[in-house]
This record gives structure tokens, sequence and C-alpha cells, in this order.
């Protein structure tokens, strides 16, 4: 730089000077004197080499001496820094309160200071500085300032690649969940208020990967954020990729739903033409879930789950289409997620009851047995009807144990009413899901039932539906045989909805029919009869008693259903004309 070995402007002995002047007070026996120079010696030398921008100020703030590092890092001439004012070198005049912190250090009020400021360098250029000045424990003081304008921008630069995807160069998940969080929490009255998300992933994406490779998917996924971009940047909506090919468009202070789904709509139109990509030309298309809400009291968390089901049904709606989120669907869904997690508990907390709905002869109006029907009684849903919670329970797997329990209440039921009424015996008819033939012993099971309440085996009739039936092999046919050999009556429900094989049924052991109410809706009207409907009704009566077995007719709900169904030839008939499923007493008083 110039100057003396010992700093810019100050000779070392200066240096040497300004030093002792902290550390000399009285005279000194000559071993001690000596031992201190040494010391002054590698005071300065440190002071002279460091790497560290560093200068020594008087207690009114002047530059007494500073070193080369300091010079290099401020562009000045040596002799320019000797006897400056620090606070106009550190630009503190247009700061108060960085200007007053300086003072108390100088003044001995506080013992450091410690703060980033920006200065101006000799050429005019900006610096960005942590400055720190500390008390030596008498005079002079010490300064030093230290350049982080690289370390700044290292580490935005650190931050920059951390946040963003690197094939689509979009910011990614971390990013958008931080943005997403702040557009949450942005203070009353800023903006609209309110905030709009576009969820999206892209049909058959997997099937590209799979075929042409990863890096042709990376490309087509390249292509497609540029898409994205192009519909967002017109309302500077924020773009992102969440994963794989999920991508996110977030859109604050939206102005309503119309914003929300019409940058959906965008998003759709833009995928509709083809990529080129790779030498291949590719199609995709994408679901997309819409939410928009307020911003107040939502969260991140929140909003991306809503998204995240409302995606969900744009897929099962059929894909390549938006779906707005939808707060009753939502609701629905919940509910089933609630009563899917507690069904295996709720058997054993014994919180089903079983209704019964009586089958009557056509003839006579004779009650000739009823069928057991499941409800559950919810301690928070209230009671609920089969069509809520069967198919759940089909899914889990845990239709195999509430359905043995159907079957044990409804024997345990309809023994009862045998001990009690001995002249009137009533079949009871339970229902047997496709999954108890598969997943159950339901010989064993229904063996030891019969055993254990004394249930004769006549008085049990098992409804199993068409699918469950038709094209059985190996277990389930082999059950159906053993039940028939034990004496149990074996019914096909909603006959005529499935397969409709009387030829293969001629071949089961089936006792009993039970006809779809669909056939028997075309029975209501006298006025508007429909020919076709009791034609088909009457083949298949004909045909079943035929092939020797009974029928018995679903839904019936009026006196003219019920007599054109006898005309018919319909053995028994079961709807509200008769009776809705009632509690097990209601049907003990039709006994009497």
């Amino acid at each position: 730089m110039g100057g003396p070995a010992g700093g810019p402007g100050v000779d070392p002995d200066s240096t040497a000077q300004i030093i002792t002047q902290s550390h000399t007070s009285a005279p000194r026996p000559r071993d001690t004197a000596a031992r201190e120079e040494a010391e002054l010696r590698d005071y300065r030398a440190a002071f002279a080499v460091a790497r560290s921008a560093m200068a020594l100020l008087s207690p009114e703030g002047d530059v007494l001496a500073a070193n080369p590092a300091l010079a290099t890092l401020l562009g000045a001439a040596p002799e320019r820094l000797a006897a400056v004012g620090a606070g106009a070198l550190l630009g503190l005049a247009g700061d108060p309160h960085a200007r007053a912190a300086f003072h108390d250090v100088l003044t001995g009020r506080r013992d450091r200071l410690r703060c980033t400021r920006r200065i101006t360098r000799q050429d005019g250029a900006a610096l960005l500085a942590e400055v720190t000045l500390s008390r030596t424990g008498a005079n002079p003081l010490l300064l030093t300032v230290e350049d982080v304008g690289e370390r700044d921008a290292l580490r935005e630069q650190l931050r920059h690649l951390r946040m963003h995807d690197p094939v689509t160069r979009l910011p990614n998940r971390a990013l958008f969940f931080e943005r997403l969080t702040d557009a949450c929490d942005s203070a009353p009255g800023r903006g609209t208020g309110r905030i709009g998300l576009c969820y999206l992933d892209l049909d058959g994406f997997k099937a590209v990967n799979d075929t042409l490779g990863h890096r042709v998917g990376d490309e087509l996924l390249a292509a497609v954020a540029r898409r994205l971009l192009a519909c967002a940047e017109p309302g500077g909506h924020l773009v992102a990729r969440l994963g794989g090919d999920e991508f996110a468009l977030l859109v604050r202070d939206s102005t309503g739903t119309g914003q929300a789904t019409a940058l959906a709509e965008s998003v759709l139109t833009a995928l509709q033409q083809p990529f080129d990509v790779a030498g291949q030309r590719l199609a995709v298309s994408a679901s997309i879930g819409v939410v928009e809400r307020e911003a107040p009291g939502s969260s991140a968390t929140g909003l991306m789950q809503a998204a995240d089901t409302t995606l969900y049904w744009a897929k099962a709606d059929g894909k390549a289409r938006w779906t707005l989120f939808d707060p009753e669907r939502n609701e629905h869904r919940m509910t089933r997620q609630a009563l899917s997690r507690t069904l295996r508990q709720a058997v054993e907390r014994g919180e089903f009851v079983l209704d019964y709905q009586p089958l009557v002869a056509l003839d006579t109006g004779e009650l000739r047995g009823v069928e057991a029907l499941v409800r559950w009684e919810h301690p928070h849903f209230g009671r609920l009807a089969p069509n809520r919670f069967i198919g759940l329970a089909e899914e889990d797997g845990s239709i195999v144990q509430l359905g043995r329990w159907v079957l044990a209440e409804g024997c345990r039921q309809a023994r009862a009413w045998q001990l009690a009424h001995p002249a009137a015996p009533l079949v009871v008819s339970v229902n047997v899901a496709v999954r108890q033939m598969w997943d159950s012993d339901l010989v064993a099971d229904v063996a030891e039932i019969l055993a254990d309440t004394g249930l004769p085996p006549r008085l049990l009739q098992l409804e199993l539906t068409e699918s469950a039936v038709m094209g059985s092999a190996g277990r389930p046919l082999q059950a159906l045989h053993a039940l028939h050999e034990m004496g149990v009556r074996i019914a096909i429900d909603d006959f005529g909805t499935g397969y409709s094989n009387l030829a293969y049924m001629s071949r089961l052991p089936v006792s009993a029919l039970k006809l779809d109410g669909s056939f028997v809706q075309g029975f209501r009207s006298a006025e508007h009869p429909n020919p076709a409907d009791e034609t088909i009704v009457e083949a298949l009566v004909d045909l079943a008693h035929r092939l020797g077995l009974t029928v018995t007719a679903e839904c019936v709900e009026n006196a003219e259903q019920a007599e054109r169904l006898r005309r018919i030839g319909c053995d028994t008939g079961q709807g509200w004309h008769y009776s809705r499923p009632v509690g097990p007493d209601v049907i003990s008083g039709l006994l009497h």
C-alpha cells in the first residue's frame, strides 16, 4: 500500500507509542519493561499483518492507527485514514440510533457495539460490512470491519439452490410453503384478504418415465413448467414444482373463486397442445384441485390438505379437469374416514343393532319370515343405515367381523321367536357379503352359531348377491353346497341386476330368488303401466318355479303392486306396503 510496515499513514514507532500509552502508567523495573516491550512488538506485528480490517480509535472517535487490511477494504490512501472521524468513515451521520450507540461505547456507557452497516468506499462503491467497536480496558478503542457482502451473496445463492427445483428452475415445495404461509399470515386489511390455490398433477406422466426414460421425463416437466409460467405471469402468480409431476399455483389477493378457476382453465387449455420433447411428440393433461378462501384463519397445511383432496376428486371424476373444493363433499369424506377408523371397535363396543323387515305371503298375507337389517347406533352421528358403512366395512375387511355378529344376533332372535311362538316359526334372512365367502370359514361360523342358539337350520336363510355366486368355483361353491346340505336356505338377492343366468343357477344349491326392486317400480300405476316390466317379471317367476325356486318381490309399496305380483305368481313380498324395518318387539307383536 506504500505505507510503513506499521500501518498506512502511521510508522511503527507511532503505532507502538499509541499502544504503549494504554499500558504505561509508572516507572517499572528493567526486566518488566523489556518484557512489555516484547509484547508490544508482538501486538504491532499482529496489527499490521492481520487479515481483519482494524483501526485504533481515540476517545473522541478519531482513527489513531489503521492496518493495511482496512485501507484495502475501504480503497482509501493510507494517509487519509489517520485522524479521520470514524463516524464519517462508517456513515453514521444519517443514522441517529447507530450514532448514539457508537457514542455510548466511546464514553464508556457500554463496552461493545456490533452492527451491520452499508459503507461507501473511496471509489463510490457500496460495501456491506459488519462493524464491531470494543473497549480494550483503557484507551485506545478497537474498531474491526468485516465485509459480509460476499458472505451474504453466497448465502443467498445457496438459499436459491436449496429453494428451487433443479429440473424446472421453479420454486420448490419448501419455498412454496414459505410463500403460502406468508400469504395466510398477511395482516388483516392488506389486499383482498383472500387466497387461491391450484394444485395439479399430470395425468399419465408415469408412463412417459417408464417408456421413454427419466431424461425425457425431465425435459417434459421443464416444458410443462414453461407453459405454467406463461399462464401465471400475467397475474403475477407464483408457480412451484412440489415434487414428481405435481405443481402448484398460488394466487395472492384473490378476487374470488372465479379468478382461481379461470387460472385452472387456462392451465388445462395450455396443456392441450402436444409437447415436442427429445424428438418425441407427447401429449399430457392435468387434474387440478382448486381451493379459494379467506386468508385469515387459513393455514398452509389446511389449504394443501383441501387442495390434495380436491385433486383426488378431479382424478376420480375423470381426469383432465379442474374441481373446486366443496365443503359439503369434504364433510362426507371426513365422515367416511371417521366411520372407517372406528368400525372394528364399534362391533366390540356393541354399537350395532338389528331391525327386521317382514316377508309376507302374497296369496294369504301370512308372515313367513323377516330380513335382518343392521343399523349403527353411532355415539356422534346417530343411527346410520347400512348404506353409510357396509361399503366401508367391505373395503377394510371388518365386514367379516360385523357379518358374523349380524348372523349370530339374527339367529338368537329367531330362536327366541320360535320358542315364544312354536306354531308360527319365522325364517330369518341374513345378508352375506362376498368377503365373508372368501375371508372367513362361513360354514364353520354358521354351524357354530346354529349350535349355540339352537335354531333349526331350516329357519335360517342366507342372502347373497348374484355377483357373489355366479361363476363361483372352489371354496365359495363348496361352502354353498355344505350350507345347503346342512339345511340352510340360500337366496339370491337383487336378482335381475347382474348376470341373471338361470341356466347356471340351476346347478347351484339355491332355494329362492329376490327380484330387484327396479322391476316392481313398473307396477306403480294402473293408468301408466309398463307392459315390459310385467312381462319380464312373469317370465322370471315362471322360470324360477320351473327350477323349484321361490320368488320374493322387493320394494312393494302399495296394494295394487301386491295384487299384480300375486296374479303373476310371486310367492312373497317385502316393502313399505307391509312394514318398514322395525325392532324385534314389533315383530313379536305381529306373531300374537
